[in-house]
């Protein structure tokens, strides 16, 4: 996509500073990073949102999330990482290009959990669990 920024790295319009790359995903190092080592690993291929990637490329996207966590928590001497992926704009997605991120992570960076992103979650019954579970089973 012309106007992705994610498109014009992965062109080479634009310098990065790659850690990992193969044919189909590209690994980067934030600009704006949450921590030193803070990485993005992306499908080379332009996909806004999860959902929308085939399922081969997004096990390829995961693979390699999971293979370069422990090389980016050796590289900065972290003691453990957040994975994360805003799936869509209301979840915070702000480049619209498929982005997991790799942050690296102490107990003194002052980071929250994911369950602090949310300041008002709802309350659930068992029902609406119940519900829930079964819309999501019959698609």
């Amino acid at each position: 996509m012309a106007d992705c920024i994610f498109c014009s790295i992965v062109d080479g319009d634009i310098p990065n500073h790659t850690v990992y790359e193969d044919d189909d995903v590209l690994a980067f190092l934030d600009v704006n990073p949450l921590a030193r080592g803070h990485t993005l690993v992306i499908p080379k291929e332009h996909h806004e949102r999860v959902n929308d990637l085939p399922a081969d490329l997004a096990a390829d996207v995961f693979a390699t999330v999971h293979d370069l966590t422990d090389d980016v928590e050796a590289a900065v001497d972290a003691e453990a990482t957040t994975i994360a992926v805003n799936n869509g704009p209301a979840a915070g997605q702000e480049v619209p290009h498929v982005h997991a991120h790799i942050v690296p992570r102490s107990e003194a960076d002052g980071g929250k959990p994911v369950h602090a992103l949310i300041d008002n979650p709802p309350e659930v019954d068992d029902d609406e669990f119940a519900d829930v579970a079964a819309a999501i089973r019959d698609d």
